[in-house]
């Protein structure tokens, strides 16, 4: 049984899309020990921007006259498909940047997108997890209510594209704390917190048992 988990901030140890992860991973290796984890960081490692065009230009070239970048470009796809599908749970920390996803992950989905069959149903009932983190407040009645352009989109691609079991955990007033304007929003940053924190830890359990 192999746990895939894959990170994409760029905040390192300050993350708060990380540390919901880590509550995830914590109570599914409490139920599953021995069980393998294989980790990738698109924020602190991240892929080559240039690798998607670079892939799908190959499609187009003949396999004995691909250039050294195609064939690498293709590997890479080929890889991150691999990863994926031979994955039994998955966990995936994508925080919200400039109200959508990271380039970072958008590179990944192209990526794993190349290497695959089109339209092919990689994560077909297969459960996953995604944390999603953002720094203010987007709930409905909010001034910023409509500008979160990532969970939809990844919702879309994970559920409906590739047919993952899904389950979103969310925390939203991240920078409450760290942003002096948002200090009067201290009590319920911390309740949002709180309350993601013990969704994460529940998704953790479920993902176990699952």
């Amino acid at each position: 049984m192999t746990l895939l988990r894959i990170d994409a901030s760029i905040l390192g140890p300050n993350s708060a899309s990380s540390e919901l992860a880590d509550l995830v991973l914590a109570a599914w290796t409490a139920e599953r020990p021995d069980e393998q984890v294989v980790t990738r960081h698109l924020g602190s490692d991240p892929l080559p921007s240039e690798a998607w065009a670079t892939a799908i230009s190959a499609g187009y070239t003949p396999q004995d006259a691909r250039s050294d970048a195609q064939k690498s470009a293709v590997a890479l796809a080929q890889e991150l498909h691999a990863e994926l599908v031979n994955a039994d749970h998955v966990v995936l920390a994508f925080p919200l940047y400039n109200w959508g996803v990271s380039q970072h992950v958008k590179t990944w989905i192209d990526l794993v997108i190349a290497g695959a069959d089109p339209g092919a149903r990689l994560l077909e009932g297969k459960p996953v997890v995604l944390l999603v983190t953002r720094g203010g407040n987007y709930s409905p009645g909010t001034p910023k209510e409509g500008w979160d352009h990532s969970v939809g989109y990844l919702t879309r691609v994970l559920k409906e594209v590739w047919g993952a079991s899904l389950t979103v955990v969310e925390r939203e007033f991240t920078l409450v704390g760290v942003n002096p304007a948002l200090d009067q929003f201290a009590e319920l940053g911390a309740q949002l917190k709180k309350d993601a924190h013990e969704a994460a830890s529940a998704a953790g359990k479920s993902l176990a048992a699952s």
